[in-house]
């Protein structure tokens, strides 16, 4: 998918990668992660955002909940805090003691999770999609003497709700949900939230009906009272389309693909954001014609199509090939990937493609200086970000 954005504008990267395998600083099934480029990367993001009055969240779980990343965000560059996906996120950042500013959505907290997290990472915001939830946060806060903000997810039949992420408020059922959790101690309604926001339809990015009817619930909490302080629109956020989220009244959104490159507008190279981040593989064996390569980090809805096939040192008697890759049953675990054609057992396979890290096997190996002539390789960690060795 962005393989040949890649090779366009982070050959560096390619080149950092290759040599990491060879001298056995990394495995084969590991995404290799540029940190200047996704540093610089951060920073475009950030600026864009500054301009437009959008306070950003982090998120992380596409590169695998990098500590290291996520500390940078917050500490270097002045993102307000990671937002965690799942109760297992928070769980791994408030025990690195990375600031978890938004939480609950997509996933919800599970009930022996909320007074512990709502202690230990005071998040900014939770978010809440049903009244048992809202209830279970007031008698946490109630417990710590404190009052917690909350995010609504309301929708409408006509919005857009992937498969396992369905959840929410009936957008008709807004007044009666505001005015039991009005009833609630120690919990506060602060906004709204909805997902996905902004989709890649027609070749550009455009709004989804989930933010008409963020639109719509935000007037209506306006109508009864509410300040409404955080209008949240995730997915898909990057340069380009920070400033439409402005005009549709965003006030936060959470980054995570465009911080490695790897938004779908950007599969030319043609976005500010660079392509920071690549998987690497290497030839295992053959088998009927074909050449099959470690697997481990393939995700079925990552568009991945096609590899470079590199020598695995200097010198080999081995020209760099493109190569159609394929995993013929994505419902079969990925222990390898097939290429067409055969190439030498040990060359390198490079491949970039939309990750989500955290549902992998991989490592995840953070390079610095990849544009000069000595990169070297800063940690390793597993796909949970868990600092790992190859020693």
């Amino acid at each position: 998918m962005f393989l040949n954005a890649l090779v366009k504008r982070n050959p560096k990267l390619i080149e950092a990668s290759v040599a990491l395998l060879s001298q056995g600083k990394i495995l084969p099934d590991s995404y290799v992660i540029d940190v200047d480029a996704f540093i610089d990367n951060a920073k475009q993001i950030k600026r864009q955002a500054d301009k437009h009055n959008i306070k950003l969240y982090g998120m992380t779980k596409q590169f695998g909940r990098n500590p290291l990343l996520a500390k940078i965000l917050v500490e270097q560059l002045g993102y307000a805090g990671i937002v965690c996906v799942d109760f297992k996120e928070a769980r791994f950042f408030q025990r690195h003691g990375i600031p978890v500013a938004h939480v609950g959505h997509l996933v919800q907290l599970p009930e022996s999770m909320l007074l512990s997290t709502i202690k230990r990472a005071r998040p900014e915001v939770m978010t809440v999609t049903c009244i048992e939830k809202a209830k279970s946060v007031s008698q946490a806060a109630s417990q710590l003497g404190i009052t917690q903000d909350l995010l609504l997810k309301f929708y409408q039949d006509q919005d857009e709700l992937y498969i396992n992420q369905e959840s929410g408020f009936a957008l008709h059922e807004l007044d009666h949900v505001c005015a039991q959790i009005e009833q609630l101690p120690n919990v506060r309604i602060a906004g709204i939230t909805h997902f996905p926001c902004m989709l890649l339809k027609d070749g550009l990015p455009k709004a989804t009906h989930n933010v008409t009817t963020m639109q719509a619930a935000h007037h209506a909490l306006l109508g009864l009272g509410h300040t409404v302080e955080q209008v949240n629109m995730p997915s898909f956020t990057c340069c380009a389309t920070l400033p439409e989220l402005a005009r549709n009244k965003a006030t936060h959104a959470e980054p995570g693909h465009a911080l490695t490159g790897t938004t779908p507008n950007n599969c030319d190279g043609s976005q500010t954001e660079n392509l920071a981040m690549l998987y690497i593989s290497e030839i295992s064996h053959h088998f009927k014609g074909h050449s099959y390569c470690f697997g481990g980090g393939y995700y079925r809805r990552g568009n991945l199509t096609n590899a470079l096939v590199l020598p695995r040192t200097p010198g080999t008697n081995f020209s760099p090939k493109y190569s159609t890759i394929t995993n013929d049953d994505e419902s079969s675990i990925d222990y390898h990937l097939k290429l067409d054609g055969e190439y030498p057992i040990g060359a390198a396979v490079v491949m970039a493609f939309r990750s989500q890290v955290f549902v992998t096997r991989s490592d995840v190996a953070l390079v610095k200086e990849v544009q000069s002539d000595a990169p070297h390789l800063m940690a390793l960690f597993d796909a949970l970000g868990n600092e790992v060795s190859n020693e």
